[in-house]
């Protein structure tokens, strides 16, 4: 039999954190079961609550993961090192109250610069942390909460350098802050750092929390995310050296003097924020870039936590508006009571709605979870007919008391489809325990993981798995692998 022929065989073969409390509406079908079966191995136990993991680049062996208690842990080879990589715990608690798991502050992003490698890049051995922290007395924060609300706390984005004696240790010495946003509600605080292939990193903090972006850190009329003087409900795009590293650059220097920003970044109107990439968010708390270097195609792929009905997947792109909170998903959102009306797709004109294809819109209702968790496209080799897939997951199927069940989903970006992976090694095919689903990691290889506790961030209920080929199809893997390398192998040829 050809190889293609066992393509074509083996494809036939296996063919947020925060929402509201308030009750749900049931607008949309229930996600499916889906044909992907997947084992669960856990590579880490005991932890307390992990929600985040990526490798430096090019690095094969270490998987950094983050506890949102603060400390930044090292799977080295597969196995948990015992002593993390950097505590912060001091920093982030408080604001974060670790006894409470609903709380969505802490240390809650990571990503090492692209030159981390390179001595002769400015961001050699460097990377960085976004994490809640306290506003020190007689400091001030890059963006306060709008309206002269109290501040509470701020979210920042901090860099730091690996110690030039251990490469397992990062130099909590060298921790330089280049932007921070004040923050009055607990909630809403994204969570993800992260460089795009243009080698900007961007960031997405959400719209200032509490409910239907109303409360005394939000603007009227219309809200912060809608609202571009404040950089809350927006993605943001910077570059995070330092300015004098970089004196042949053609950006201008932030004002505070500690990073650059693009000058072909869509807002650079009187009064706008000129970090601004795109806007209309709710609570982006993960997304990701379709890995360039492993066959994707650089998109930006962002998960948007909703409120109390609907919660979806988004492409995001340079000017966009992803309606937030004039739509929640692709339905028209009431601000006044925090309901979803009529189902509106390209309605009002210049929004952007979630992801769509032939077949649907990658979008589910609260009867299928309460809070999306963002993930990864996957584009490893071990599960073959998972490659191009979107993973992600829900916080949980139940939200109080206390939250329970989460849930692991894959959804099709071209189609516009969403089912539910098949989990053979537990009972009814459910995470086991009420575990919860955090977050996600991705490794050098393309190889991922979901981050899941059912304890608080002083808990140790948190497990760090791996996404393996269910046993029973190693067949048919291995033939779809035979496919996956043959046509990466084309696009090396076709470059």
């Amino acid at each position: 039999m050809t190889l293609n022929k066992v393509c074509v065989a083996a494809t036939v073969c296996i063919s947020a954190l925060c929402s509201s409390a308030l009750a749900q509406q049931d607008v949309l079908p229930d996600i499916p079961k889906g044909t992907i079966a997947v084992h669960l191995d856990p590579i880490a136990t005991g932890m307390a609550a992990p929600l985040y993991g990526i490798s430096p680049p090019g690095d094969t062996e270490r998987l950094f993961v983050l506890e949102q208690n603060g400390l930044v842990r090292l799977i080295q080879n597969g196995t948990l090192v015992p002593t993390p990589a950097l505590d912060i715990q001091s920093r982030v608690q408080p604001p974060l109250n670790a006894g409470n798991a609903n709380d969505e502050r802490g240390l809650l992003g990571i990503t090492f610069h692209p030159g981390f490698n390179n001595p002769a890049s400015p961001g050699y051995r460097t990377l960085y942390t976004y994490h809640s922290e306290l506003i020190p007395e007689g400091s001030v924060v890059t963006y306060p909460a709008p309206n002269n609300a109290p501040q509470n706390y701020k979210n920042v984005v901090a860099e730091w350098k690996m110690s030039a004696g251990n490469p397992n240790i990062i130099d909590p010495a060298s921790r330089r802050e280049l932007i921070s946003f004040g923050k009055n509600a607990g909630n809403h605080n994204g969570g993800t750092v992260a460089f795009g292939p243009d080698g900007y990193l961007y960031l997405a903090p959400g719209d200032g929390g509490n409910a239907n972006d109303v409360g005394p850190s939000h603007i009227e009329p219309g809200g912060n995310a809608q609202n571009l003087s404040t950089p809350l409900g927006k993605m943001l795009r910077i570059d995070p050296v330092l300015p004098s590293l970089t004196p042949g650059s053609t950006d201008p220097a932030s004002s505070n003097g500690q990073y650059r920003i693009p000058t072909d970044n869509p807002f650079q109107g009187a009064g706008q924020v000129p970090e601004i990439y795109a806007y209309g968010f709710r609570n982006p708390y993960r997304f990701a870039f379709d890995r360039v270097d492993l066959g994707g195609n650089g998109d930006l792929i962002l998960a948007d936590v909703g409120q109390r009905t609907i919660e979806e997947i988004d492409r995001v792109v340079l000017g966009g508006n992803y309606g937030w909170a004039v739509k929640e998903g692709d339905f028209l959102f009431n601000r006044a009571d925090g309901t979803v009306g009529e189902r509106s797709p390209g309605i009002p004109d210049g929004l952007i709605d979630p992801i769509s294809g032939p077949l649907g819109t990658l979008e589910y209702d609260h009867g299928d979870g309460i809070s999306i968790t963002g993930g990864f496209v996957y584009r490893g080799t071990a599960i073959p007919e998972l490659y191009g897939k979107y993973v992600f997951g829900d916080l949980a199927l139940r939200n109080l008391p206390p939250r329970v069940d989460g849930r692991l989903f894959y959804a099709d970006l071209e189609n516009g489809t969403i089912h539910e992976f098949l989990l053979p090694q537990f009972a009814e095919g459910i995470l086991p325990d009420g575990l919860t689903v955090h977050g996600f990691g991705e490794d050098a290889f393309g190889e991922l993981y979901a981050m899941v506790t059912n304890t608080p961030a002083n808990g140790t209920g948190g497990i760090v798995y791996k996404f393996v080929p269910e046993p029973t199809s190693g067949l048919i893997a291995l033939a779809g692998l035979g496919c996956l390398l043959q046509v990466r192998a084309a696009r090396r040829r076709n470059a």
